[in-house]
């Protein structure tokens, strides 16, 4: 599919991120106004709250996006989504007759607030890709031992804090927790030394589900996808998370881009899932091309200076697909809901600079990273600035995400203190 012509002339750009072919779905405001529910297209935001208001966009008997946040719209189907994107896509072509009733509803992007854009319901965060599996297994159990008996076979996941999902720009605190030195007998309670991010996908269930679905019917539910960083203490995981998994080293927060990327937006880039070591149980075996051709990278800023570049990888390094990721979700009967928020697990490649983690990158501390700057990092330091992108990239034209960042403040003195 070529570029979409759209008459706001910014979203003609090869490069940009938000063109006619994208139309993601956030929530702004101006001026410390109402957040509102809007559209990107180019460097603008369309006002859909006011659209609808104005009668500009009517899809339903009652209102779709007089709250903040896209859940009424998502929980009404994907006739309704399909529907929705039509209709926002005939407003802003290129010739469009109702240009002249639209170009008042446009909000310069470089004006507003950028708020969570949708209410997130639960969060599971997965393991599912196959190299920082290898990676992190390599250096806690040896090669040999790398993946768990059962990785191969199914899609590893936890459930995690759906009060930690905090859009991008959102300053992030140090935790405290409880760790344990090697050269300690005993476990302190201190600041985490080794905090960390995780590079990763991030998918959005609009169609709720009860009881077990098949992995058609799983890609089917999924409303859209936003990049995400799974803010990691390393520290504290390697002390609490025998037997069972991670705790309150993923529970400190979970950043998301501030854009959701539709369905609909991704199709021209579905690829295949990598080869199978073992064939997959008929549940969970993929129905055609499951996952997407996105770019990926990573930058780190210490405060006040310029960022480095110190990952880049593909979505298309997962071996489990969000829609295999969901099926399994459901197994137990266990009911999903509008706005879950599934993490991919983190998102690396097979070599050095396609890792999506510091614990990757630095190989446990042993291996520091050297910046543009020329400080050296193998953790994240106070004031360093993380930020994940994201694009997948078409015939002239790019589809982008909105970046995805957040920076560390110094841990509290006394997290008890009030």
């Amino acid at each position: 599919m070529p570029l979409m012509k759209s008459w706001v002339i910014s979203a003609n750009d090869a490069a940009h991120p938000f063109p006619l072919n994208n139309l993601p779905y956030g929530v702004f405001s101006i001026d410390a106004g109402e957040p509102r529910c809007g559209v990107a297209i180019g460097d603008m935001i369309l006002d859909v709250t006011a659209a609808e208001a104005e009668g500009v966009i009517v899809l339903a008997d009652e209102p779709l996006f007089d709250l903040p946040f896209w859940n009424p719209l998502m929980e009404e189907g994907p006739a309704v989504w399909a529907a929705f994107r039509n209709r926002v896509t005939a407003l802003l072509a290129d010739g469009a007759e109702e240009q002249n009733q639209v170009a008042p509803l446009l909000v310069a992007q470089n004006t507003a607030q950028m708020h969570m854009p949708f209410a997130v319901s639960e969060y599971t965060d997965f393991y599912a890709g196959r190299h920082h599996a290898q990676n992190v297994g390599t250096m806690f159990r040896g090669p040999e031992n790398a993946l768990p008996p059962n990785w191969l076979h199914i899609p590893i996941g936890y459930n995690g804090r759906a009060s930690s999902v905090v859009v991008s720009g959102t300053d992030i605190r140090r935790p405290w927790g409880q760790l344990k030195s090697p050269d300690q007998e005993l476990p302190a309670f201190l600041p985490s030394r080794r905090f960390d991010i995780e590079l990763e996908m991030g998918a959005i269930v609009g169609t709720a589900s009860d009881g077990p679905i098949t992995v058609q019917e799983a890609d089917d539910n999924i409303f859209g996808y936003v990049l995400l960083n799974d803010w990691s203490a390393r520290d504290i995981q390697a002390w609490e998370y025998q037997p069972l998994g991670p705790f309150q080293a993923k529970a400190t927060a979970t950043s998301i881009s501030p854009w959701i990327v539709t369905k609909a937006a991704l199709e021209p880039f579905r690829c295949e899932t990598p080869r199978r070591a073992f064939e997959l149980l008929d549940y969970l075996k993929d129905c055609g091309p499951m996952l997407y051709d996105i770019d990926l990278s990573i930058t780190m800023a210490p405060k006040n200076k310029e960022a480095t570049v110190i990952g880049q990888t593909n979505y298309n390094q997962m071996y489990y697909s969000a829609g295999q990721q969901l099926a399994h979700h459901t197994t137990s009967g266990c009911a999903m809901n509008t706005g879950d928020l599934l993490g991919s697990g983190t998102i690396s490649g097979p070599t050095k600079p396609e890792r999506g983690s510091l614990l990757e990158l630095s190989w446990g501390g042993k291996e520091p990273l050297t910046l543009d700057t020329g400080e050296t990092r193998s953790f994240i330091e106070d004031g360093d600035t993380l930020t994940l992108s994201g694009a997948a990239r078409g015939d002239g034209y790019t589809i982008g995400f909105g970046d995805c960042s957040g920076t560390l403040l110094p841990a509290l003195d006394d997290p008890f203190k009030r």
